[in-house]
């Protein structure tokens, strides 16, 4: 896998089968990687800690259910971990369970693990690897990372301030989520620093006029380790014990005669540092100028976990070059992937739900146009035997690709809960006063029959929707087709001549071979909100190397 002739790559499935495909995933193969593990943070903090009888099914994630529990795939990576997995790593998995026992804690950290091995084993040597997580496991998480990646490499704990206010009424307000950042190896570790603009109060505050007019301060021409003495305005000055004059004495020189070296009263040279030359301050890792995405920012997609781009940008401008490769194994909305599009990155992408990849399609598309490079969908049933096996192995999944097939938003999380007949909506408008119509959809991926088509009709009229979707893996039977018919037409009052059978029919296999479901398509797309319009801009002439 190599940058050059790179196709940016969006995978659906569990990231930890994706990875181990060393075909598609060869060691030390990405440049940086991002990840932001799913954890249920809003639960209960002790219910985390209750034992666990093992008895449970799989541990599933779904879209906005981002708990993993203690069961059977639990109990098997944790014995793959112990019996084959690193020697520090198996140790300390070891440890946690004597002291944490079998519970959803020990299964999150259990199935991160076992990824954290794979993620080590494809992130190149110059590579750097930023976990994001809360407070409520990092104590655990960065345990992991130094088993994982080696204390050594260890980076930063950066803080990122989240809120600014936040009560909480028995205890301090939960202000920050963390950051871990390791590298593959320090040695040869890529980063550039990231700088921030000062702020007016600081340039009030620590700079004045020259006689131009130009803004200036005055700074130290010290740095750290013992050096010679050098000579200015003609005496030569010894620098103080453990430390050296920052420059040659042929700079020395050349800098007094440009005026930018100068001699205060007590005799110590200090250099002018103009702020039109100056860059900004360097970016700690302590973060408290990016905040959260708010109800109302232009970037939200409505994705609980949602992070903002600002966030991304940072890491990403700070961790790679112009076309490096990165890594996001739990993508999420997308966001690590359109930052990366828009630096003109290449990217790879991973999720383990088909809403999930409906949203990053849906977002890129919106937000690049035709400035959109070329991207491939891995994973997701190309055929009709594999949207049966996708159906077999899980009916949510195989709903939420059928419903992104069409393009619409699924109506509800599909866990519990009365079925209201409605597995997706698409909203339009057809008329000048902007009013939105309404498409609703259902999928079925079992049998079919007249009964759900007269069901359907009911719906329709319930809801007063304008046009009604059936998707169906099955074929259809002439009862249904025929009923389907008596629901009539949809004709748009500002579309004269224009009709739209009232309650359609579509198949898998048509949508699979390019049929789209027939409704008015004259405005904006409007059934997902929106990402906002970006522009790459031009791809950087040069490339910025710092090895530490």
């Amino acid at each position: 896998m190599t940058a050059e002739g790179w196709k940016n790559k969006l995978y659906f499935g569990d990231n930890l089968d994706i990875l181990r495909d060393e075909e598609q995933f060869p060691d030390e193969c990405v440049d940086l990687i991002y990840l932001d593990p799913p954890f249920n943070s809003n639960a209960t903090y002790n219910i985390l800690f209750e034992e666990k009888s093992g008895e449970k099914s799989v541990a599933q994630i779904t879209a906005f259910d981002d708990t993993w529990h203690w069961g059977l795939e639990a109990q098997k990576a944790y014995q793959e971990v112990i019996t084959r997995g690193p020697d520090k790593l198996a140790a300390l998995l070891d440890a946690l369970r004597a002291f944490l026992g079998f519970n959803d804690m020990m299964a999150y950290l259990t199935m991160m693990a076992v990824r954290l091995i794979e993620l080590h084993r494809v992130l190149k040597k110059s590579g750097s690897i930023y976990l994001h997580c809360d407070p409520t496991a990092s104590h655990y998480i960065k345990l992991l990372m130094d088993a994982s990646f080696g204390a050594r490499n260890f980076l930063n704990e950066i803080i990122w301030e989240r809120f600014t206010f936040h009560a909480d009424a028995k205890r301090w307000g939960r202000l920050h989520d963390i950051i871990f950042c390791y590298a593959k190896h320090t040695g040869n570790l890529f980063f550039k620093v990231q700088r921030r603009p000062y702020d007016e109060s600081y340039i009030k505050s620590h700079f004045k006029e020259d006689e131009y007019g130009r803004l200036y301060c005055l700074d130290n021409a010290l740095a750290q380790g013992q050096g010679p003495p050098r000579i200015f305005f003609g005496k030569v000055l010894e620098p103080p014990r453990g430390t050296h004059w920052r420059w040659t004495q042929e700079t020395i020189d050349k800098m007094i005669a440009e005026g930018r070296i100068v001699a205060t009263k007590t005799g110590r040279p200090r250099v002018k540092r103009y702020l039109d030359e100056m860059p900004g301050h360097p970016i700690g890792d302590i973060w408290t100028d990016i905040p959260a995405i708010n109800s109302q920012a232009k970037e939200r997609l409505g994705y609980p976990t949602q992070k903002p781009e600002s966030l991304l940008e940072r890491i990403i401008k700070a961790s790679s070059n112009e076309g490096d490769i990165v890594l996001d194994p739990f993508c999420g909305c997308g966001t690590a992937i359109a930052v990366a599009e828009r630096f003109h990155r290449h990217w790879i992408g991973i999720d383990i739900t088909h809403l999930a990849i409906t949203l990053i399609k849906n977002r890129l598309r919106t937000a690049f146009y035709d400035e959109l490079t070329d991207y491939e969908v891995i994973g997701v049933p190309k055929d009709l035997a594999s949207s049966r096996t996708l159906a077999r192995v899980n009916r949510y999944q195989f709903e939420w690709w059928a419903l992104g097939l069409v393009d619409a938003r699924p109506v509800q999380e599909k866990k519990k809960g009365a079925d209201t007949g409605i597995d997706g909506v698409i909203n339009f408008i057809d008329d000048p006063s902007g009013k939105v119509k309404k498409l609703i959809v259902q999928v079925k991926s079992g049998k079919v029959s007249v009964n759900q088509i007269r069901e359907l009709k009911g719906v329709l009229e319930r809801e007063n929707a304008a046009i009604g979707a059936f998707i169906t893996l099955a074929d259809p039977t002439d009862p249904m087709t025929k009923e389907a018919a008596t629901a009539g037409f949809y004709q748009p009052e500002h579309l004269p001549g224009m009709e739209f059978p009232r309650l359609q029919i579509i198949t898998i296999e048509k949508l699979l071979a390019g049929r789209r479901l027939d409704y008015p398509r004259i405005a904006p797309e409007l059934t997902f909100k929106k990402a906002p319009r970006q522009h790459k801009g031009p791809a950087a002439k040069d490339k910025q190397n710092n090895l530490l």
